[in-house]
């Protein structure tokens, strides 16, 4: 799968998950380029051209997917959740939440507040490669985006 074309928004603060992320990534020949952020408010800061990231243009930022944690430093996940939904540039992006929360109140407002997907982190190795590897076949290959 040669997907180059738009990038990949990673938000997590685990440095073994953000690994493990990109490793199986790169092994499932996912050749997106990946942003990888750690904390919430640089998430938005990024994903709305502010701060560190105003020199980008909005109208210009092309992210095929964004994998957003929930606890998250600063900003939760939850909460980028529902500013990125309120905007009309990513009122119809790609969100999955990949975290390793299953509580049930994560879950309902993660939907509730137009999540795409809810995927709990597994623990095994292998579990967690497949289930990149499906994440990135489906949203970067099968999906057809909002155009």
């Amino acid at each position: 799968m040669n997907m180059q074309q738009n990038k990949i928004l990673l938000v997590e603060d685990n440095q073994d998950d953000i690994t493990l992320t990109l490793k199986a990534l790169k092994s499932n020949n996912i050749l997106n380029e990946i942003i990888v952020i750690s904390d919430g408010a640089e998430a938005l800061d990024y994903c709305f051209c502010k701060g560190k990231y105003s020199s980008n243009n909005i109208n210009e930022l092309s992210i095929s997917i964004i994998l957003l944690d929930i606890k998250l430093p600063k900003i939760d996940g939850i909460e980028i959740l529902r500013s990125l939904r309120t905007s009309e540039k990513y009122k119809y992006q790609p969100i999955v939440i990949l975290t390793s929360s299953l509580d049930e109140c994560d879950i309902v407002k993660s939907y509730n507040l137009g999540a795409n997907s809810f995927i709990q982190k597994p623990v095994d190795l292998n579990n967690f490669f497949k289930i990149v590897k499906e994440l990135g076949m489906y949203w970067l290959l099968l999906n057809k985006p909002m155009p």
